[in-house]
């Protein structure tokens, strides 16, 4: 039951990827005053955990009621992840997120796709089990990866505070080019599956 909890906590660290989501979040919440971002981290941690915990358990009914395959998730949010990289590279006058009321985001892109990304959706359909005991253990690693989350994105603001807007704004552009292949990775993944469906 340990081995098995510490797979899936692995597992799920892996496919959400905090610490790789640290510039998103940074450039998502750069024009928030800072009394207000830790509020938005855990709600929008919240909200992926309240997502990723659903589609557990009625992830398939919901994807095979709306005709929807695992594949066109995927590619869904890899042309996402796409966009945002791409203006990650190249600065836009909007910001990397485009406009939003009050220079807030809300769900998108922090809660869905950065944590609850079709990766993670996709890994949490696997974990539908019969069996009470893993059932229990896969809710019981998802917390623990939620707490994880709030670790490091709390956290967040006082590594940009010691590295400086300078190597923030280098490691923004350079984690942009590491999403970007992300992205296509995910693209190409998610053509061909759709491929070996035909």
């Amino acid at each position: 039951m340990t081995q098995s909890f510490f797979q899936t906590f692995i597992l799920l660290i892996l496919v959400t990827d905090p610490f790789g989501n640290v510039p998103l979040f940074a450039a998502a919440l750069k024009d928030v005053p800072v009394e207000r971002r830790s509020r938005i981290v855990v709600r929008e941690c919240a909200i992926a955990f309240l997502l990723l915990l659903i589609f557990m358990f009625f992830g398939t009914p919901f994807l095979e009621a709306l005709h929807l395959s695992p594949v066109a998730l995927r590619i869904g949010g890899a042309v996402i992840l796409l966009m945002i990289a791409i203006r990650m590279i190249f600065p836009h006058p909007d910001g990397v997120l485009g406009r939003s009321e009050h220079g807030e985001p809300f769900i998108v892109p922090l809660a869905i796709p950065a944590l609850a990304g079709p990766s993670a959706l996709a890994t949490v359909l696997l974990f539908t089990s019969g069996s009470l005991n893993d059932t229990l253990v896969h809710v019981a690693a998802l917390a623990a990866v939620g707490v994880v989350w709030l670790a490091v994105f709390l956290s967040a603001e006082r590594l940009q505070q010691r590295l400086g807007p300078q190597v923030m704004t280098a490691f923004e552009r350079l984690m942009g080019l590491i999403l970007t292949a992300m992205a296509v990775e995910m693209l190409l993944g998610g053509i061909r599956e759709f491929v070996q469906t035909l």
